[in-house]
């Protein structure tokens, strides 16, 4: 038996608790993983409070993202002993995920825990962190250098943001944090944030084009935030777009990609390809400041998930929420 969080959708309605599971009624896959530590993301908390159509098939253990070990494996490059991480692949929506003491995976699904972060700390960058190394990379790949110009990182406070300010910083880039909670400057500019810019001046509908701002910027919030920041995003620069915290969509025109050669660049972290996964861990490993990890992160047990959840999607909850599943 183990314990987890169990999301349920039957004639008594939609519900979600914590409870003690048989390990009979794992789901199938070549690797066990003895969890140790797993997150609340923005997604875990839509489905926990069934605000948000996320989980797929029921009963579902919810958390998109865990680290732990391998304690027993069919998989060619798993073996019992060996750390691991996992992000996306649909687990918590579509397969049991990571709120939870053990969890059945496939192999395939997995990487290598990197030597330079424990669980808790691979824990604090989970998908919201390893999300924003994808933005990171996908503007370099577009050529925006720190010379270009300033980066803005919308929802600034939150997961994605606070990991997207670190990296940037720590890779010379002038970074303007876009947040609505103005308490939480100090711990911005901390991170690495150069200017912190109201969220009022970015929510609203705005006009086709803007001043030229920003050479680059990444964006977890959507609808108008990211019509704003094309608008103001200077030629030729790149914009990552990787949420949709403000909604799914886009009140846009197409003035900033037909007058200033903008691109706008999808960022999917579910379905990344394993190259690209790899590729983002070991990046975090060398450019991200375990120092700042620290500040990221608040850790809950397992009894407080259902509580920090509606906590969470009423924007409560600034950086990461690590949750160690053993206590």
């Amino acid at each position: 038996m183990f314990r987890a969080i169990l999301i349920e959708k039957d004639e008594a309605g939609y519900r979600a608790g914590l409870t003690e599971i048989d390990a009979a009624q794992l789901p199938e896959g070549d690797v066990t993983v003895e969890v140790a530590h797993s997150t609340l993301n923005y997604k875990d908390g839509l489905a926990i409070t069934g605000k948000g159509p996320v989980v797929r098939k029921f009963p579902m253990v919810p958390g998109i993202d865990l680290a732990g070990t391998v304690r027993d494996s069919s998989h060619a490059d798993y073996k019992p002993g060996d750390r691991v991480v996992l992000n996306g692949w649909g687990v918590g929506e579509t397969h049991w995920g990571g709120l939870a003491q053990v969890a059945r995976l496939k192999g395939d699904w997995l990487v290598p825990l990197p030597e330079a972060f424990t669980p808790r700390q691979a824990m604090t960058i989970g998908t919201a962190g390893y999300t924003a190394m994808l933005c990171v990379m996908a503007l370099e790949r577009h050529g925006v250098t720190p010379d270009k110009g300033a980066i803005v990182v919308t929802g600034a406070a939150g997961g994605v943001g606070s990991t997207a300010i670190a990296l940037l910083s720590g890779l010379g880039y002038t970074v303007a944090a876009v947040s609505g909670r103005p308490e939480e400057a100090a711990y911005l500019r901390g991170l690495g944030a150069t200017e912190i810019l109201e969220r009022a001046a970015f929510s609203s509908p705005g006009k086709p084009l803007a001043k030229e701002r920003f050479a680059g910027a990444i964006d977890a919030v959507g609808s108008h935030t990211l019509a704003n920041v094309l608008a103001a995003t200077q030629y030729r620069g790149v914009v990552a777009a990787c949420g949709l915290a403000q909604g799914m969509d886009l009140p846009a025109s197409v003035a900033p990609f037909i007058l200033r050669g903008v691109t706008l660049v999808g960022i999917d972290s579910v379905m990344c390809p394993r190259p690209e996964r790899l590729e983002a861990w070991r990046r975090l490993a060398r450019d991200l400041d375990p120092g700042k990890l620290d500040a990221m992160a608040g850790e809950i047990g397992l009894s407080e998930v259902l509580a920090t959840a509606e906590r969470l999607l009423a924007g409560q909850v600034r950086g990461r929420i690590t949750v160690d599943v053993n206590r």
